[in-house]
C-alpha cells in the first residue's frame, strides 16, 4: 500500500510539473496571460509565494528555456544514450580510421541495383560495373590527404568498362576498347608508366592498349594491381615494399586467377596449384569439409584448386571436390567456416577486407570472418548467384543482376578518430564522465565553500581569522599547475582509471572552493546583523542552527547562481586538464580528451569532425549552464524583476 500510495503522489507531482512548464513555455513563446496575470494587471492583489515569483521570472525568458532545454537534452544524451549506445574501450580499426561522417557507405545506387555485374571495395569507398558497361562509385569517395575524389570518374571510362577493380588508393579500369585506365593515387606506380621508385610499373605491353576478349581477370590491391589474359599470361605492378614478390610473379605463364593480401601476391596457375613465387606465405590452413586444421600444403597435396580470393590476411580456395580451405592469419575469425546443408557446396568466393562471402549450389549465400559490422549477417533465400564483398560490407545477387541483400557497415553519424573508433559513441560515454565530473566536483566544492563560509562569516573573530588564511592559502594555489603536478605523480602509480576519476573529482573540488567561501561570508555578515538573528538568540536558538537553519536559507540564491556558473568552470577545467594529457586518460573518453589529438595542422585542416563534434558539445553545456546561472540571478534579485 505505502509503494503504491508513493507512486500515485510521483505521478501527480510529475504531470503538476509537466503541466506548469508546459504553461510557463506557451506564455514564454505565444505571449498568451494566464488568468492570474491578467488579474495582477487589472490590479486585483493575489498573494504570491517567493518560489511562483521566483519560477514566473526564470521562465518568462525565452533564453532561460532554450538553455535549459539544451541542458537537459545533453544530460538525457550522455546519461540515457549509454545504455543503447555500446562502448567497447579496447577496440580499434585501422580500416576505418579518419572516416568522415557519413551513412552511404553501403547506398549501393539505384541505377546499379537492377543490373549488377560486379561490386568490387577495399577501403572507405565501393566500385560497381553494370551489365551495360556503366561505372558508379559510393561511399567516402574524398580523400582529404591524397586530394583525391574518386567519384569523379574519367569520361572514357564511365559507361564503355569492360572490367572493373578498386584498391586501397586507387581504381582501375579496362574499357570496351581495351585501355587500361586508372584514377586515384599513383605515387606507388598503381597504374601508370612513369618509372616510380621502389614500385613496379604497368608493363609497357599494356600501354598501347589490350583485346579485352582476351582478358581473364583484372584486380587491385594494397597499392598493387594486375591483370591476367585467358591465356595465362600475367602481369603484376605497384609497390614492392607492400607486395614484394610482384616480380617474381609478373609476366607468369600458365596462371588463371590472381589474388593479393595485404603483403603477398598469390598466382592460381592453370593445372590447380598455386605459387607465391617462392616466397613461403601460407602455412596454417582449415578444410570445411574435414573440418580440421594443418598445413596448405597437406590440403592441396593430391587436390586441385578451382578459385582463389583473398582478405587483408587469409586466402580462401575452392577446391576440385567442392572442398573450402581457409590459410592465412586467423585474426577474425577466417577459420570458423559456416555450417552446409548436406550436399551443399560453394561455387564462387570473394574476399573483402576481413571476410568472405561465397555462393552455394543451393544458392544460398555465407559470409564468414570479422562482423563486428554485421556483415556477416546474411540470410538463405536460395536465389543468390553472385556474392561481392566489400570493406566491411556484403552484396548478393540473383539470376537477374539484381541486388538482392546488402549488409555491414553503413558508415558514421559523426565519423571515427585517428584509431578508427565512433566519435558519436565516444562522444556520448565521454559526455557522461565529463558531467560527472563537473557535477560531483561542484557539489564538493559547495559543500565545502558553505561550511566555511558561514562559519566564518556567523562567527567572526579568531574562527574567521583562521578560516580565511587557510581559504587565502588555497586561493594562492596556481590551479591548473599543481592539478598537472598531482595527475603526473598519479600515473607512477598502478591505479584503475575508475580511481583515476575519483582522484580528479577531488582534485576539482578540493581546490575550486575558495572564492563561493569569500561571497558567503560576505552575505552572512551582512544577515547576522538583521533583527530576526537577534530575535532567534533572544529566544535561544542554538548559534549553529541560526547560521545554517535561519540564515543559510536567505542567501541560497547566491549559492544557486554561483554554483551553476562553477559547474560550467569544472567542465572547462577538466576539459582543460584532458586536452592537455593530465586529466582522464584514453582510452576512457571525455569530451576533452577527444580533443587531445586535434592540436595539428593536418587534423583541424582535414579532419574537422574530429575536433568539431566534441568541442560543439562542450560549448554548448557551459554556455546554456552560464546563461541559466545568469537568468537564475535576475530571477532571484528584485530589482532586476522591477526593472
Amino acid at each position: 500500500m505505502k509503494k503504491e500510495n508513493f507512486l500515485k503522489r510521483a505521478y501527480k507531482r510529475t504531470m503538476y510539473a509537466l503541466k506548469k512548464v508546459f504553461t510557463w513555455c506557451k506564455r514564454a513563446f505565444t505571449g498568451k496571460k494566464t488568468a492570474k496575470l491578467e488579474k495582477i494587471e487589472q490590479g486585483e492583489e493575489l498573494a504570491e509565494t517567493p518560489r511562483n515569483l521566483l519560477l514566473r521570472a526564470f521562465f518568462s525568458k525565452k533564453t532561460s528555456l532554450f538553455a535549459l532545454g539544451i541542458i537537459v537534452a545533453l544530460f538525457a544524451f550522455a546519461f540515457i544514450a549509454p545504455l543503447f549506445v555500446p562502448l567497447d574501450l579496447s577496440y580499434t580499426d585501422p580500416l576505418q580510421q579518419n572516416a568522415p561522417p557519413t551513412y552511404a557507405l553501403r547506398k549501393v545506387p539505384s541505377a546499379l541495383k537492377k543490373e549488377v555485374l560486379k561490386i568490387d571495395g577495399f577501403s572507405g569507398f565501393s566500385v560497381g560495373l553494370s551489365q551495360s558497361g556503366e561505372v558508379f562509385v559510393w561511399g567516402n569517395a574524398k580523400d582529404k590527404l591524397l586530394k583525391t575524389d574518386y567519384k569523379q570518374i574519367p569520361e572514357r571510362v564511365k559507361k564503355e568498362t569492360k572490367f572493373l577493380s578498386v584498391g586501397k588508393d586507387h581504381v582501375l579500369a579496362l574499357t570496351q576498347s581495351g585501355e587500361l585506365v586508372g584514377w586515384g593515387d599513383d605515387s606507388c606506380g598503381q597504374y601508370g608508366y612513369t618509372p616510380v621508385l621502389n614500385a613496379l610499373t604497368t608493363p609497357s605491353e599494356l600501354k598501347n592498349g589490350i583485346n579485352p576478349n582476351e582478358v581473364k581477370q583484372l584486380v587491385c590491391g594494397y597499392q598493387t594491381s594486375a591483370l591476367v589474359r585467358k591465356d595465362g599470361k600475367a602481369w603484376l605492378w605497384g609497390n614492392l615494399n607492400a607486395v614484394r614478390n610482384l616480380s617474381a610473379l609478373s609476366g607468369l605463364e600458365g596462371v588463371e586467377q590472381i589474388a593479393f593480401t595485404n603483403s603477398t601476391a598469390v598466382a592460381l596457375l592453370k593445372d590447380g596449384r598455386i605459387t607465391t613465387g617462392g616466397e613461403r606465405a601460407f602455412t596454417s590452413a582449415v578444410s570445411l569439409r574435414e573440418g580440421t586444421q594443418s598445413s596448405l600444403d597437406a590440403f592441396l597435396a593430391d587436390k586441385k584448386a578451382t578459385q582463389i580470393t583473398a582478405s587483408n590476411k587469409c586466402l580462401a580456395l575452392l577446391l576440385e571436390n567442392g572442398d573450402l580451405v581457409v590459410s592465412g592469419v586467423f585474426e577474425n575469425g577466417e577459420n570458423e567456416l559456416p555450417k552446409l546443408e548436406t550436399g551443399e557446396y560453394f561455387t564462387s568466393l570473394d574476399g573483402g577486407a576481413r571476410h568472405f562471402v561465397g555462393v552455394t549450389n543451393y544458392g544460398n549465400a555465407y559470409a564468414w570472418g570479422h562482423n563486428a559490422y554485421k556483415q556477416c549477417n546474411l540470410k538463405k533465400d536460395g536465389k543468390a548467384v553472385k556474392a561481392f564483398a566489400g570493406s566491411a560490407q556484403s552484396y548478393v545477387v540473383d539470376k537477374e543482376g539484381k541486388l538482392t541483400q546488402s549488409v555491414g557497415l553503413k558508415g558514421y553519424i559523426m565519423g571515427t578518430d585517428a584509431r578508427g573508433r565512433d566519435l558519436f559513441a565516444r562522444i556520448v560515454h565521454g559526455g557522461k564522465t565529463t558531467l560527472t565530473i563537473g557535477l560531483v566536483a561542484v557539489l564538493l566544492s559547495s559543500a565545502i565553500a558553505v561550511i566555511v563560509g558561514c562559519v566564518s562569516g556567523y562567527f567572526g573573530g579568531a574562527v574567521d581569522i583562521l578560516l580565511m588564511r587557510v581559504t587565502e592559502i588555497f586561493s594562492a594555489i596556481p590551479f591548473l599547475p599543481f592539478a598537472m603536478l598531482l595527475s603526473q605523480i598519479i600515473k607512477y602509480y598502478n591505479i584503475g582509471e575508475n580511481t583515476r576519476i575519483f582522484i580528479i573529482m577531488l582534485i576539482l573540488g578540493a581546490l575550486s572552493w575558495t572564492g563561493l567561501a569569500r561571497m558567503i561570508r560576505g552575505q552572512v555578515l551582512a544577515e547576522r546583523e538583521k533583527e530576526f538573528v537577534t530575535a532567534a538568540r533572544a529566544i535561544g536558538v542554538k548559534e549553529s542552527r541560526i547560521a545554517f537553519r535561519h540564515i543559510l536559507p536567505n542567501i541560497v540564491s547566491v549559492i544557486l547562481v554561483s554554483m551553476t556558473l562553477d559547474f560550467a568552470g569544472c567542465l572547462l577545467i577538466e576539459s582543460s586538464l584532458s586536452y592537455l594529457g593530465f586529466g582522464v586518460q584514453q582510452p576512457q573518453p571525455t569530451w576533452g580528451n577527444m580533443l587531445n589529438g586535434c592540436n595539428n595542422s593536418t587534423v583541424i585542416q582535414n579532419y574537422w569532425w574530429q575536433w568539431l563534434f566534441p568541442s560543439l558539445f562542450l560549448s554548448l553545456a557551459t554556455v546554456c549552464i552560464n546563461l541559466v546561472g545568469d537568468n537564475l540571478r535576475d530571477a532571484l534579485d528584485p530589482k532586476s524583476r522591477i526593472r
